[in-house]
């Protein structure tokens, strides 16, 4: 049995909130190849919205333009009201959005605690000049936010090389939640993951989201989707055509939206 971590607020009351995240007529075309068709999405704070869809359906575009990574033909996305598209990767990371993917952008040949702090190192001056990173910060806030999110990661570890991949993604998800990740995409993150693993990781989901971040959670696992997420956004052929409470439906009825045949038979 997956373990939860109880929500704290129900969706209902979250989606008087003002959204976290929306997406609003985004096209995108690679040469004569239209991979996004006008999509429209909005998620929640402190909710996890599972992103499903079959190969090519265009989910990894769709989240890749929500971190930065590509630019809209047309359509808009916007963060907590404010424009978004169009920053770049760091310029996103740096407005709240936080990206674990499938491979992991961890560097293997630092700490645990250098790949949390990278590229925001606490600093220091010796003698009140020279500035230099500050360590002992560094090691007393990493485990103090390993203790709270029940990791496993040894506290001797001397890189994140060493570590397995659910310990790996522990770290990228315990780095989203130090700085606060107003939007954290999990971009396939069981995948090739022992159960014991994925169990851990779909814990670590429901706590970002407990924290109060918007959780977008790309996967293929149905099972696992209907434990971890909130609700469900459907893609099929570059457009999202069905978005339901994960309560309210079932791995049969996504699958007929995933392939097409639910639009069939209501087209019929």
């Amino acid at each position: 049995m997956i373990f939860i971590v109880k929500r704290q607020m129900s969706f209902e009351t979250k989606k008087q909130m003002q959204w976290a995240l929306t997406i609003q007529g985004l096209r995108k075309s690679f040469g004569p190849v239209e991979v996004l068709r006008g999509v429209d999405l909005a998620l929640a704070p402190g909710e996890v919205l599972a992103l499903v869809g079959d190969n090519g359906a265009g989910k990894s575009t769709l989240i890749k333009h929500v971190a930065g990574v590509y630019r809209a033909d047309s359509g808009r996305i916007e963060l907590g009201g404010d424009r978004i598209d169009g920053l770049s990767p760091r310029q996103a990371r740096e407005r709240g959005i936080e990206t674990v993917y499938q491979d992991l952008a961890l560097a293997d040949d630092l700490s645990v605690g250098a790949n949390v702090f990278l590229g925001r190192e606490p600093m220091r001056r010796l003698f009140g000049l020279l500035p230099y990173v500050d360590e002992r910060h560094i090691r007393a806030e990493t485990a103090a936010l390993l203790e709270r999110l029940h990791s496993q990661i040894p506290a001797n570890v001397k890189t994140v090389a060493r570590l397995s991949g659910g310990q790996r993604q522990a770290v990228a998800i315990a780095r989203a939640i130090y700085w606060k990740a107003k939007v954290v995409i999990m971009d396939e993150p069981t995948a090739a993951l022992a159960v014991m693993e994925r169990e851990k990781v779909v814990q670590h989901a429901r706590q970002l989201a407990a924290s109060g971040a918007g959780v977008i959670y790309v996967g293929h696992n149905l099972v696992e989707i209907l434990e971890v997420a909130d609700r469900v956004a459907v893609m099929f052929r570059g457009i999202v055509v069905h978005v339901t409470a994960a309560k309210d439906t079932n791995q049969e009825t996504l699958i007929k939206y995933m392939t097409g045949y639910a639009d069939q038979r209501n087209a019929a």
